[in-house]
């Protein structure tokens, strides 16, 4: 009862007064430069964006006005950087509002919205990312809007605080604005000529302003993709050398990427080598000439793993640190256009350059049948350049079409090295499908090859083709195979006689892919408890088992079944099987291993026992 009494009715509850979010300046640096930023260089990156969108937004209303960006370092006294631009500029009222309110941003000021696509900044964050390197930052501006408007000076510390006053005109004579920075301790390094030179050509050489460290020249435009040079061979060794400074390696080829409609212009340049098709590729993205990321691997298609992009683009959403891409249709429409232009570089050269697609293919034939298998036009056009592993040597699906009625493949490279030899000599073209993509490509053949037949080439299809033997003869030796089969049995293998090229083969070992599976089942289910025992017992299956298979014609065989001994008998076939499991380079199990030493060691007592019998 007395709870109920002192419970307040909702009614009766007094209104409560708002609170205003406290924030700690020092912990939010520490969270961009810890877990935002990649590395604290992007803090000249941002005091280039802020000064480019300055002059961008002046320019909207005065097309006529000036567009540079100066930067001065001073290595004294700890380090220090001064930046210049002649953008539009701030007011007193514009910098209590935008510079001293974090996450506003400048680009939302009145009269700027219209001009918002131009600008490279979307976030608000500007010049709180330079304390990442900065103890103090120094603003003074004079804004191009308010004629007559006496130059602000806005001062912070990375506490906190700030203060603001108006300077006489001689402190900034034109519109426009300046940052000073005053390096924290152990950031001076970010902030040295060497440094800041470095870094202000990476971020913007492609910028459409005049952008100055010192004396030196920032900006190189245009592009080395845009230049007029004196003839193609020009235009390449240009190009190679541009590829060789940003990512280098003397490029395979170029491939332009021009696509309007994205906004889009740059060069793709193909590796030199091969690489790992898991390997994440990395791009350069410049948004409206700002290097936006070195490491934009959503850029391209996931087949197009064996070029390098360098572009520049203005339609492109940055993430919220502006190091990556948005993952959104916009980007996903841009991937599908640029996978569509190196597509068609691929067809040109299939086309009218063959020997130029040769030398690329030798080196990335795996990134172009990852994208045939796909794309059944793209496989049409590299029918006779895609290179296949065949018993008629390295030819490609065309060729082998064209020799063979009948495409016979293997799914993986062991059962391509067990037949291969033998369906050679007796006149069975196989291909090797077990490399990448190679399965998947020959098996969609006959979509662009009509009339093709495909078939998988299994262990009985390879004894189908060998020659049976004469059923009187193989009467004869019904004691020999009785013996070699029960030698054999305990490890799940039949003994069969055949008689086949080349004579020099005394055996062969023939499984398939469900023998294999049933063999490792058997052998888990042995060393497993009673649990898990019973568990793989369940999953027996009902495989066909491996098979041994004899070449009657080899003249080793014919004395072998002529043996009288059956013991003797039981230990030539197991040699035979751990030759023909050597042969296939099969990797051997425990089992097979401790056979190959017993029939070693099994013959060299007969022989030593015959030496001294004798």
């Amino acid at each position: 009862m007395d709870s109920q009494i002192s419970q307040p009715s909702p009614a009766s509850q007094p209104p409560q007064s708002p609170h205003t979010f406290q924030v700690d300046l020092r912990g939010l640096v520490d969270l961009l430069s810890h877990h935002l930023y990649s590395s604290p260089k992007v803090y000249l990156r941002e005091l280039l964006q802020n000064a480019v969108d300055a002059i961008t937004a002046r320019r909207a209303e005065q097309p006529d006005a000036p567009a540079r960006v100066r930067l001065y370092v001073d290595s004294g006294a700890g380090g220090s950087l001064r930046v210049e631009d002649s953008g539009i500029g701030l007011t007193e009222a514009d910098v209590h509002t935008l510079l001293a309110t974090i996450g506003r941003s400048s680009k939302r000021a009145d009269g700027l919205q219209e001009a918002r696509s131009d600008f490279l900044g979307q976030f608000g964050i500007g010049l709180l990312a330079c304390f990442v390197v900065a103890e103090r930052i120094r603003v003074v501006s004079r804004s191009a809007r308010t004629p007559g408007a006496a130059p602000v000076e806005w001062t912070a510390s990375d506490d906190g605080s700030y203060t603001v006053r108006t300077l006489p005109d001689e402190a900034r004579p034109e519109p426009g604005t300046t940052v000073h920075l005053m390096a924290r301790a152990g950031a001076g390094e970010w902030l040295t000529e060497e440094r800041v030179l470095a870094l202000a050509r990476d971020f913007g050489s492609l910028l459409p302003y005049d952008v100055r460290v010192g004396d030196e020249a920032v900006t190189d435009l245009p592009a080395p993709w845009d230049r007029t040079y004196p003839s193609p061979a020009t235009r390449r060794v240009a190009l190679a050398r541009h590829c060789y400074d940003l990512f280098g390696f003397a490029p395979l080829d170029s491939i332009e990427l021009d696509v309007p409609l994205a906004g889009i212009r740059g060069m793709a340049y193909v590796l030199p080598s091969a690489v790992s098709p898991a390997q994440r590729a990395s791009h350069r993205v410049h948004l409206k000439g700002m290097l936006l990321t070195e490491r934009g691997e959503q850029l391209l298609p996931d087949w197009a793993f064996f070029v390098r992009c360098v572009l520049d683009t203005d339609s492109l959403r940055p993430t919220a640190s502006r190091e990556s891409l948005y993952e959104d249709e916009t980007l996903a429409a841009v991937r599908e256009a640029l996978g569509e232009r190196i597509r068609s570089w691929l067809t040109g050269l299939a086309a009218g350059d063959p020997e130029r697609l040769a030398a690329f293919l030798e080196v990335h034939h795996l990134g172009v049948k990852s994208l045939a298998r796909h794309d059944r036009e793209m496989l049409r056009t590299m029918l006779p350049w895609l290179p296949f592993e065949t018993t008629d040597g390295r030819l490609s699906l065309e060729e082998f079409a064209q020799r063979h009625p009948v495409v016979h493949f293997t799914r993986t490279v062991e059962e391509y090295r067990q037949v291969a030899p033998i369906a050679s000599a007796q006149g069975v073209g196989v291909i090797n499908g077990g490399y990448t993509y190679d399965s998947e490509l020959i098996e969609a053949l006959p979509s662009v090859r009509p009339g093709t037949v495909v078939a998988e080439l299994d262990a009985d299809t390879v004894t189908a083709h060998l020659d049976a033997v004469d059923p009187a003869e193989e009467l004869a030796l019904a004691g020999f195979l009785a013996a070699a089969r029960a030698k054999l049995d305990p490890l799940g293998c039949d003994v069969v006689l055949r008689a086949f090229h080349p004579l020099s083969v005394p055996a062969l070992h023939l499984d398939d892919r469900s023998t294999r599976h049933e063999q490792a089942r058997a052998e888990a289910e042995e060393q497993a408890d009673d649990l898990w025992a019973g568990i793989l017992g369940s999953l027996r299956g009902s495989a066909p088992r491996a098979r041994l298979v004899l070449n009657h014609l080899n003249p080793l065989i014919r004395r072998i079944s002529s043996l009288g001994d059956p013991e003797l008998i039981g230990t030539a076939t197991e040699s035979l099987y751990g030759q023909a499991l050597l042969m296939a380079q099969r990797p051997l199990r425990p089992a097979d291993s401790a056979l190959l030493n017993r029939a070693f060691i099994g013959l060299l007592e007969w022989a030593t026992h015959g030496e001294e019998g004798h």
